[in-house]
């Protein structure tokens, strides 16, 4: 196993990709699947991961929001990110 993606009604709850893996598609091929699926898909993901809102942001998703993170178990500011299928 490579990576691993995990959605749900246009939202994407974990997109992990071992970093041996990493820069070699795994990730954007487990992102397709998820996007074949829905029209829209949100996600969230930490501020200081650089990597991943590059990833993200490269394939379409767009920053929506920023929170303190007082909502999540980490505590951590986060990033809520959207993608809209665009034909």
């Amino acid at each position: 196993m490579l990576g691993v993606i995990a959605f749900r009604d246009g939202w994407i709850d974990q997109l992990y990709v071992l970093p041996s893996a990493q820069r070699r598609g795994v990730g954007s091929k487990l992102l397709r699947v998820a996007q074949r699926e829905f029209d829209q898909l949100h996600l969230w993901t930490f501020q200081r991961n650089i990597i991943a809102r590059r990833f993200y942001e490269a394939r379409g998703f767009v920053l929506v929001k920023e929170t303190a993170g007082v909502r999540n178990e980490e505590k951590e500011p986060d990033a809520l990110y959207r993608w809209v299928h665009r034909v």
